[in-house]
């Protein structure tokens, strides 16, 4: 498939899947006669993956992590070993992080009744503190 159709499959544009390619996330199509990209099938799963854990909140450096992990990850077993556990513990910090940005929105939530001054949020208080909430 072409790369507008892949763009718009995907939800992204072209640029972005020129992007991609350029950073190793999309591996680069073989071109037509005429020049035109001609991307597999597989490349639309590729993309949305990416575009997915995007709206996560990883970085592009941490979704080619998980891109070669998903492809099976290392040669070699020992460093598998090694990788998955430390991005394991990353979530697990990240989730926690989440939860706890989820109780101060519900503590905000349950005091919006509140004058302006009553309000409390302690994301908003962590985040001018420069803390984690």
């Amino acid at each position: 498939m072409r790369s507008g159709e892949l763009a718009a499959l995907a939800g992204v544009n072209a640029q972005t899947l020129r992007y991609y390619e350029r950073r190793g996330l999309l591996t680069p199509p073989p071109r037509s006669p005429s020049g035109y990209r001609s991307y597999p099938d597989d490349a639309v799963t590729t993309v949305r993956f990416v575009k997915r854990a995007q709206d996560l909140g990883f970085s592009l450096d941490e979704i080619e992590e998980l891109l070669h992990l998903a492809a099976g990850g290392p040669d070699d077993c020992d460093s598998a070993r090694t990788l998955a556990p430390e991005r394991v513990t990353q979530l697990a910090d990240r989730i926690a992080d989440l939860q706890r940005m989820q109780r101060s929105l519900t503590e905000l939530i349950s005091t919006c009744e509140r004058p302006r001054a009553q309000r409390s949020c302690p994301i908003l208080t962590s985040l001018h503190e420069g803390e984690h909430p």
